[in-house]
């Protein structure tokens, strides 16, 4: 399946997508809301069977929080990044992937631990590098560790 093909199969998904080639991939992006049915698609598709999530990152654009998902068909050959923004920078949640692809359940805590992005539906929402008292979430631009001692 070559990249338009893809952008209109992603485009009967999920009709308010944005899908643009990039120098590597292509990226669609969506609304929050639209994440997990259209990540379920993409998963149960014969067409498009992307049974791989290799990458969850965490972002912090400044005035939001996002999560960018990067797929692959190990099958078909063909990769697609998926990007999102939470709607509430104070409390941002998204819904959980872990139904979809069982690697995403270490990535989401990840994100959750560095971000504060909470996913819905989580199996284990918990940190996974930081104590639980830990106060804040250290990837975000607005963190503050007043421990640091710079010279």
């Amino acid at each position: 399946m070559n990249n338009e093909q893809l952008t209109a199969k992603i485009l009967s998904f999920e009709p308010s997508a944005e899908v643009k080639e990039g120098h590597q991939y292509l990226t669609a992006t969506v609304a929050s809301d639209k994440v997990h049915a259209l990540a379920k698609n993409l998963r149960g598709s014969k067409d498009t069977n992307f049974d791989y999530l290799f990458c969850l990152t965490g972002m912090d654009y400044g005035d939001s929080l996002g999560v960018i998902y990067h797929l692959e068909s190990t099958n078909l050959k063909h990769q697609l990044v998926i990007k999102t923004v939470c709607p509430d920078k104070e409390k941002p949640v998204l819904d959980t992937l872990c139904d979809i692809w069982r690697t995403t359940e270490f990535l989401e805590r990840e994100v959750f631990d560095l971000f504060g992005i909470n996913f819905n539906n989580h199996p284990d929402m918990r940190r996974i590098f930081l104590e639980e008292d830990w106060v804040g979430h250290p990837l975000r631009k607005d963190y503050s560790d007043n421990n640091i001692i710079v010279k």
